[in-house]
């Protein structure tokens, strides 16, 4: 335990930097144009990469667009890089409406960290965890003020995971003027992955020789409902308690209860912070869709055999463990944004699951300093920054010689996708990217 909380201090004082893709979307009536030219290994091998990134917000309205090209010595295009639709479609980074917790926010594109809710189900989601098979997918969360419902449609052209919460605020008209409990908020949500690996689980076979048989439990389904009293509720400060109960179909079910903190306005700094207490039945994984999630959903190996699955790892926790789960955002207005948070299970081993974001970046400085680490499957704390196919980060260290030319070096540990004869995605592989580059950042505005 003391190790634990030593590690939590840890992540929200001395947090590693991360982001795949700039934290905050350009002003309304801006935009900017990224480009740039380098060298990129993939797994040894040189490729010639243009990539060219524009974004443009109009009022509510934002897009932004990514072409990336990795051309090797023969000048063909990397197969991998356009060999299935999504490729083609993933060139829309995004297109959005609002931002997150506006009263309207719909995006179409890559959803990078998605959580509903508290996070008892669906926590910070990524998509598209492999460059290799980036994924177009879809948000749509809209606040009535009286009620609301929050959505996400994980990929198109192929099946995935759907979420969705609906909740309703019953005091905000009848008590409107009476503090704290007229902003009690009730919830209900339900997610399942269409998948079709997304229920199989191995059961042991006896016959000749010992093995192992592969079995379909079905589509992965989980029900919850959650209750939310924010106690102070401002401009500059929130301060909410909560409650939520979720049951993976056909397995456990568990409660978390927790307390979250909002500090804006401080001029130069807001700040978040999140600490639960999980109370899990046997069977149970909370935040079960996670950041790496659609690497663990299933895993076969046709050279050793070697399987494994999320579905898998649910079955196999047969008795009842508790946790903690613990976060912390800080935005320093103009130069950094950080995001840190970390889980773990009082009893079972490899439980532990990190989670680091961060940008560097301001006009007013030359370096820019992008990075950071997903990490599951966690025994040891001292393992923690040990990368292994547990394991995606992403780091990018940068000067600007001039304000509109940024010269930088870019490292990438992500996963490749392994296919079968039909093409099907049946496993991943981990993969290291090392990209020197030459970027153009150019700034415009729609108003001159």
């Amino acid at each position: 335990m003391k190790k634990l909380f030593l590690l939590i201090l840890f992540v929200f004082i001395f947090k590693p930097i991360y982001s795949q893709e700039p934290p905050l979307y350009p002003r309304p009536g801006e935009g900017m144009v990224d480009g740039g030219l380098g060298l990129n290994w993939i797994d040894g091998e040189l490729y010639y990469n243009i990539r060219i990134m524009p974004e443009l917000s109009l009022g509510n309205w934002g897009m932004g667009l990514d072409l990336n090209l990795d051309i090797n010595k023969n000048g063909n295009i990397r197969k991998e890089d356009f060999n299935e639709l999504s490729d083609y479609l993933s060139i829309i980074r995004y297109i959005r409406y609002g931002e997150k917790h506006d009263p309207v926010y719909i995006k179409l594109g890559a959803l990078d960290y998605y959580t509903l809710g508290h996070g008892s189900i669906v926590d910070q989601y990524n998509n598209s965890p492999s460059i290799d098979t980036r994924k177009i997918g879809l948000v749509a969360d809209i606040d009535f003020g009286s009620a609301g419902f929050e959505s996400i449609y994980s990929t198109f052209g192929e099946a995935g995971v759907t979420a969705a919460r609906v909740y309703v605020r019953p005091l905000r008209s009848a008590l409107a003027d009476v503090p704290i409990i007229s902003n009690l908020e009730i919830g209900a949500s339900y997610a399942v992955d269409f998948n079709k690996y997304s229920g199989i689980i191995i059961q042991p076979w006896f016959g000749l020789e010992p093995s192992f048989l592969p079995e379909d439990k079905g589509r992965m389904q989980i029900a919850g409902v959650d209750l939310g009293l924010p106690i102070v509720h401002s401009s500059m400060f929130n301060l909410e308690l909560y409650s939520d109960y979720s049951k993976i179909i056909n397995y456990g079910s568990g409660v978390a209860t927790g307390i979250m903190v909002d500090m804006n306005g401080l001029g130069i700094l807001n700040a978040s912070a999140k600490l639960e207490r999980r109370f899990n039945q046997a069977q149970y994984i909370p935040s079960y869709f996670n950041s790496l999630y659609e690497i663990q959903r299933y895993q076969y190996d046709t050279a050793t055999g070697a399987f494994s699955s999320k579905a898998n790892l649910l079955a196999s926790m047969t008795n009842p463990d508790n946790g903690y789960f613990g976060e912390l955002d800080l935005h320093f207005i103009g130069l950094l944004d950080i995001i840190g948070s970390y889980q773990r299970l009082d009893k079972t081993p490899d439980s532990g699951e990190l989670h680091l974001v961060a940008n560097v970046s301001t006009q007013n400085m030359p370096i820019v300093v992008r990075g950071g680490y997903d990490k599951i499957n966690i025994g040891a704390e001292s393992q923690i920054f040990k990368v292994d196919n547990n394991s995606y980060m992403y780091f990018e260290f940068g000067y600007k010689p001039l304000p509109y030319l940024l010269v930088s070096m870019l490292y990438n540990w992500t996963f490749a996708p392994i296919r079968d004869a039909n093409s099907n995605i049946i496993a991943y592989q981990t993969q290291k990217r090392i990209e020197p580059k030459v970027s153009f950042i150019y700034p415009f505005n729609l108003g001159q």
